[in-house]
C-alpha cells in the first residue's frame, strides 16, 4: 500500500526525489515471495534502503506531504516486520545487482541483459501424503499403490525418490517410510547434497553431516528443523525450491514448490516422475476418477456399516476427520478414505498437515481447496479429481 499510493502522486513533485526512492523499493521487493524463508530478511534490507533514500532527499522534499507520509509509512512497516534500523541494505542500483545463487533474481538479470520485460517465474506444487495420495505439479489428484521405490522428481537440478510399504496386512494400501533427495551440484552455489529420511529418523542435516550447501554465508541451500524429529524444511534459493518433510505416526509426508522451468528441465529418459506425469495407470486406485457419482444425499447406498479391518464406520471416520478439517474438500475425503482403509488416526493429521503445506507453498490461493462436483450422473470425462465421498467409498470396496 505504501509503494502503490505513492507512485502516482510523486509524479506531481518532480523536484523531490521520493519517486525514485519508491521506484527502487518496488524493484527490490517485486520479486519477493512471502512463502519463502528469506522473505523478511530481504524485505527489511529493502526497507532500510528506502529509508536511506528518503533521508538523502529530506531537504528538497521537506514541504512535500507525500514525502512525509512515506517516511511514516516506512517506519510503520519496519515496526511490523521487526526490522532493525541498522543493518544491510539493498543496493542503490537494483538494475546492476544479480545474485547467481538467488533464483528469484534471475528474471531481473535476464531483463537487463536482453532489454525486454519478462514475466515473473511460475511456481508449481507437488505433495504426497496418506496411503498414498498424490497431488501432481499439474494439480491432478490421485491415489495410488506404488509399493517400493518410486521417483517423484528427477530433473537436471533435483531428484526425489520415495519408498512405500504396505500398511494393512492383506491389503495393497501403502504409505511412505523413506524419502531420498539429491540436490545436484550447481555452479558455485552448492556441491551435490544428499538428504535421506526414514521412519523415526528425520534428520536436520544432509547425509554428510552438514546443514547447508555452498558458501554458508549465502545460505543458497540449507535445512531448517521446525519440530525435532518430526518436521524439517529445506530451502534451495539457487533453484527457488522449498521442500517440507514431516513424520506423522509411522509414515512420512512431502510437499515441494519449484519453478516450472526447472521442473520441466529433464531428459526423455527421466519421464517416470510421479509429480510430473502422475502414477502409471496400473498403479492407480481411483481409476482416473471416471466413476459414477452417487445420487445426492445418498453418498453411501449400503449405509455406514462397520469396516471389518479399520474399526471405523463412515460416520465415525467423518466425525474424526471433521475435528481438524472443517472444509469438506478432497483432503477431508482423503482423510475419511484413509481411516476406513487403515484405522490409523495418524492419517487424519497427515491429511490436515498436507492441506497446511498446500496453503504455505501452492502459488494459487484459489486452487488450495479441491471440492466435490455437484449434481448426479457421472464424473465429467475431463474431470481431474475423484472428489466425491461416494466415489472414495466405492473405490475402497474394490481396493480392499
Amino acid at each position: 500500500l505504501l509503494s502503490v499510493s505513492c507512485l502516482g502522486d510523486c509524479q506531481l513533485h518532480t523536484s523531490c526525489g521520493i519517486q525514485k526512492c519508491t521506484t527502487d523499493f518496488v524493484s527490490f521487493t517485486s520479486h519477493l515471495n512471502a512463502a519463502l524463508e528469506d522473505f523478511d530478511l530481504e524485505f527489511c534490507k529493502a526497507l532500510r534502503a528506502y529509508s536511506v533514500c528518503t533521508y538523502r532527499n529530506s531537504k528538497v522534499c521537506r514541504g512535500n506531504l507525500v514525502y512525509h507520509s512515506t517516511v511514516l509509512g516506512i517506519g510503520d512497516l519496519m515496526t511490523q516486520r521487526n526490522c532493525t534500523k541498522d543493518g544491510p541494505t539493498s543496493s542503490t542500483s537494483p538494475e546492476m545487482t544479480h545474485d547467481p545463487c538467488n533464483y528469484s533474481g534471475h528474471t531481473e538479470a535476464r531483463e537487463h541483459q536482453g532489454g525486454e520485460k519478462t514475466p515473473p517465474p511460475t511456481y508449481l506444487f507437488c505433495g504426497l501424503f496418506g496411503d498414498p495420495h498424490l497431488r501432481t505439479f499439474k494439480d491432478y489428484f490421485q491415489t495410488c499403490k506404488v509399493e517400493g521405490a518410486w521417483p517423484l522428481i528427477d530433473n537436471n537440478y533435483l531428484s526425489v525418490q520415495v519408498t512405500n510399504v504396505p500398511v494393512v496386512p492383506g491389503s495393497s494400501a501403502t504409505a511412505t517410510n523413506k524419502i531420498t533427495i539429491i540436490f545436484k551440484s550447481y555452479q558455485d552455489c552448492t556441491d551435490q547434497k544428499v538428504y535421506q529420511a526414514v521412519t523415526d529418523d528425520l534428520p536436520a542435516a544432509f547425509v554428510d553431516g552438514t546443514t547447508s550447501g555452498g558458501d554458508g554465508n549465502t545460505r543458497s541451500l540449507h535445512i531448517v528443523e521446525k519440530v525435532s524429529g518430526k518436521y524439517i524444511e529445506m530451502h534451495a534459493r539457487y533453484i527457488g525450491t522449498t521442500v517440507y518433510i514431516r513424520q506423522l505416526g509411522h509414515y512420512l509426508t512431502l510437499a515441494i514448490r519449484m519453478p516450472q522451468e526447472l521442473v520441466m528441465a529433464y531428459e526423455e529418459s527421466q519421464d517416470l516422475q510421479l509429480c510430473v506425469n502422475g502414477c502409471p495407470s496400473s498403479e492407480r486406485i481411483d481409476q482416473s476418477g471416471h466413476l459414477p457419482l452417487p445420487v445426492m444425499g445418498k453418498l453411501l447406498p449400503w449405509g455406514a456399516a462397520a469396516h471389518p479391518r479399520s474399526g471405523y464406520t463412515l460416520e465415525t471416520a467423518t466425525t474424526k476427520c471433521h475435528e481438524n478439517m472443517f472444509v469438506k474438500d478432497i483432503y477431508f475425503y482423503s482423510c475419511v478414505f484413509d481411516l476406513l482403509t487403515t484405522g490409523d488416526a495418524n492419517f487424519t493429521a497427515a491429511a490436515h498437515s498436507a492441506l497446511q503445506d498446500v496453503e504455505a507453498l501452492h502459488p494459487s490461493k484459489e486452487h488450495w481447496h479441491i471440492f466435490p462436483r455437484s449434481g448426479v450422473g457421472g464424473v465429467d470425462r475431463d474431470s481431474k479429481f475423484f472428489v466425491s465421498l461416494g466415489i472414495l467409498c466405492l473405490i475402497l470396496v474394490a481396493y480392499l
